[in-house]
This record gives structure tokens, sequence and C-alpha cells, in this order.
């Protein structure tokens, strides 16, 4: 959800809260049932019973058509806010040649995988925290009215990360793959923050994204908390990551990627409702 729309969404239900509490609005509620009692006194009863035929457009629900107008309304706004074609940010990213970015049209999710020498690393993150982050924002927003628009805007949601790095079996120095490394990390302005890394003597054990497999990790060791680690073993880990581009740019990069993949996200799911309502 852009931010765009986040400060329309306050915008709206700050509105609707003054409305529910307005004394006039109270009022014209409390007396609106005697005003329908005295028009069915005063009213003559009909001799003869009139039928009206309305034909109702889409299902069968007398709100079927102002829904689909609001629906449509919204689509239009986000499509006239949103950039056509692909971003520049994306479009540089695209010409370093080192991450490859497998996004499926309707997941949430959106991996990044690249080799290192004989490394294969991904990164996996989840557009649903950019949502997660967003609600939270909003009802804390509710009760604190000091954030402007630009503030608004320029906020970055932290997005939780999960990296995996593999070896490729040789068969000089490694008959069989030597496990794998899983690193748990939360991105946010421009930083990877790590939580803990994990081993796991198994690789194929640390990759699958099976039900099966995520019981089997359940029961297992998944090592320190990063923070507790020497300095040294600190510094050096992030020399380590560094190196593999897990880096300050890629940082920049996820959570911006996160939010275009939202925005496109949320126009499909537009439409694809609204065609649902029209049939």
């Amino acid at each position: 959800m852009s931010a765009l729309r986040s400060i329309r969404q306050l915008t709206a239900s700050t509105s609707r809260a003054l409305a529910i509490r307005s004394p006039l609005a109270t009022a014209t509620r409390t007396r609106l049932p005697a005003l329908a009692v005295a028009a069915r006194v005063a009213a003559p009863v009909p001799t003869v019973r009139a039928f009206s035929v309305s034909t109702r457009r889409f299902g069968e629900g007398s709100s079927d058509v102002a829904l689909s107008q609001k629906l449509g309304e919204e689509m239009q706004y986000e499509k006239e806010v949103d950039v056509e074609g692909e971003p520049e940010f994306l479009k540089e990213f695209k010409k370093t040649g080192v991450w490859t970015i497998e996004d499926i049209s309707g997941n949430d999710e959106v991996a990044l995988s690249r080799k290192f020498g004989n490394e294969d690393i991904r990164l996996i993150f989840s557009i649903a925290d950019i949502q997660n982050a967003e609600e939270a924002d909003m009802e804390q927003e509710e009760s604190e009215a000091g954030a402007t628009e630009e503030e608004e805007l320029n906020t970055s949601y932290p997005l939780r990360c999960s990296f995996s790095i593999t070896k490729v079996p040789s068969t000089i120095a490694f008959p069989s793959a030597p496990g794998a490394l899983t690193i748990d990390a939360m991105c946010q302005e421009g930083t990877f923050i790590v939580d803990n890394i994990s081993f796991y003597t198994d690789g194929k054990l640390a990759t699958e994204l099976t039900a099966d497999a995520d019981w089997k990790r359940r029961g297992l060791y998944i090592g320190p908390q990063f923070d507790t680690l020497d300095v040294g073993v600190q510094d050096e880990f992030d020399k380590f990551l560094q190196e593999r581009g897990i880096n300050e740019s890629l940082a920049f990069f996820v959570p911006e990627y996160a939010e275009h993949k939202e925005q496109k996200e949320y126009v499909k799911w537009l439409g694809n409702v609204k065609s649902f309502i029209d049939a």
C-alpha cells in the first residue's frame, strides 16, 4: 500500500469518526423514526397495490453498482499516481547484472538470487511486512497528529529478510554440499540488521520451503543472537556479507522494490475484485 494511499485512508477514517460523533448527526438519526411514523399515518392507503419491476445491474445485490464504481475510482487514482513503465531505480539495479529478481505476479514474496564463487546466495522478503507496518503507523497517527505529509512519504518500513548461502558440490574438494548458512535480518534505512546466523548440515533442509522442512527446522539449534557474539566475530561476519553484495546498496533497493511490488499487486487486486463484482 503506497504512502499516499495511507494518508487518504487516515483522512477518510477521521472524517467518518467526526461525522459519527456530531450532535447534529445524532439528533437527525433520533428524529427519523418519528418522522417516518407521521408520514405513514398521513399517507392514504392505496386501494390497488402497485408493483414495479427494475433490473439490477451485476449479481443480485443492490450495492453492486456503487461498490464497482468506488473500486473503479480507486483503481483510476492509483494508476494516475503510479509511474508508468519500469521505474528508474529498477533499471539501474538490473544494469549491474549482479542479482536476479524472481517475482511471481500474485505472490507476496520476492526472491533475489546470485552466484558468488562456488556459492548460491538467495534473499527472500515479503511485501506483507509493508502492509502490517502501515496499519500500525495509521493506528499510532490517529492519536498523534504531529507527522507531516512529507514525513509520511519518506517513511522507511522495516522488512524482514532471510538469506541462504549454499555451496555447489565439488568432486575434488567436497564430494557433497557442506551444509548451508541461513541469515535472518531486518532491512531498514539502508542497513541489514542481522538477528542470527544458523548453520544446517543438510543444505536441502535449510532451503526447502515446505511444511515438513519447516517443522524439522523448528527442532534444531538456530545459533546465538548475532549481537551477543564477540565484537571481532561480528565485524568479520559483516565483511563476509559485504563481500557477497549484502550491503547498503541492496538494503536501499529491497524496500523500494517492495513498495513497487505492493503497488502493482494492489492495482491488480482492485481490477480483479471489480471484474468479479461486475460479472
